[in-house]
């Protein structure tokens, strides 16, 4: 059962103020700093440190409370990695989309093998809006032959699920990588592992919520989906 404790108890700031940074920060490419101006011209004096923790805070809070209101995903999975900078060094960012572009999950993996391969696709399973895979297109990374075979032999995986190593059919989730460098890109990089993986869970989530994937809203309906955010949190919009 979930806490009857408000998640916003202590800060300075309004529920209402908070959430709409939160979201402005993970939906849109602009800096601590240029959001920090935003709320300046709208007559909110917050320091960008105050903004980050907030994103450190709300982001996963926010992941974990919309994942159950997400629609069904295909059970056709094009799955790829892309390239994430953490405190200078390069991670690897499991992620992957249905046929129709929908996100199914996310991971992201100091390494890039066959065991974070596998560590991805067990994860991605265990969402509630997915479902078992009838096929996983993948590029030609060796590790996924592996991690697939070694997941229908112990039973996690569907049996019968097709293996695809066909570059130019995962066009599609490659095409949705640019939309997490974009929203990267301005804050050069990321200090440390947990605040990567924190950050981007909100970055993910946020593109669930504009791809339309949440049944309550449609689209690109920002008005009602922040009335339906803040009645995650039990706050009016």
């Amino acid at each position: 059962m979930r806490s009857k404790k408000s998640p916003f108890k202590g800060r300075q700031f309004t529920a209402a103020v908070i959430l709409w940074a939160v979201r402005w920060y993970l939906q849109f490419p602009i800096s601590y700093r240029d959001l920090e101006r935003m709320l300046a011209d709208r007559g909110v004096a917050v320091d960008h440190t105050t903004l980050y923790r907030w994103i450190q805070a709300y982001a996963p809070e926010l992941d974990k409370r919309l994942r159950p209101h997400l629609r069904m995903t295909t059970g056709s999975w094009r799955v790829d990695e892309t390239y994430v900078k953490v405190k200078g060094r390069w991670m690897y960012l499991y992620r992957a989309v249905d046929a129709r572009g929908h996100t199914i999950d996310f991971l992201l993996s100091a390494k890039r093998d066959a065991a974070a391969a596998r560590r991805f696709v067990r994860n991605a399973l265990r969402q509630q809006h997915t479902v078992n895979p009838c096929t996983l297109t993948v590029d030609k990374n060796a590790a996924y032959p592996s991690a697939i075979m070694a997941m229908k032999k112990d039973g996690e995986l569907w049996r019968f699920a097709k293996l695809r190593q066909v570059k130019y059919l995962n066009n599609i989730v490659e095409q949705d990588h640019r939309r997490i460098k974009r929203l990267i890109r301005p804050g050069l990089g990321f200090k440390s592992f947990h605040t990567a993986r924190r950050t981007i869970a909100g970055y993910e989530v946020l593109a669930m919520v504009r791809k339309g994937q949440v049944a309550a809203i449609p689209a690109n309906d920002m008005p009602n989906q922040a009335t339906f955010i803040a009645s995650l949190f039990g706050v009016a919009a």
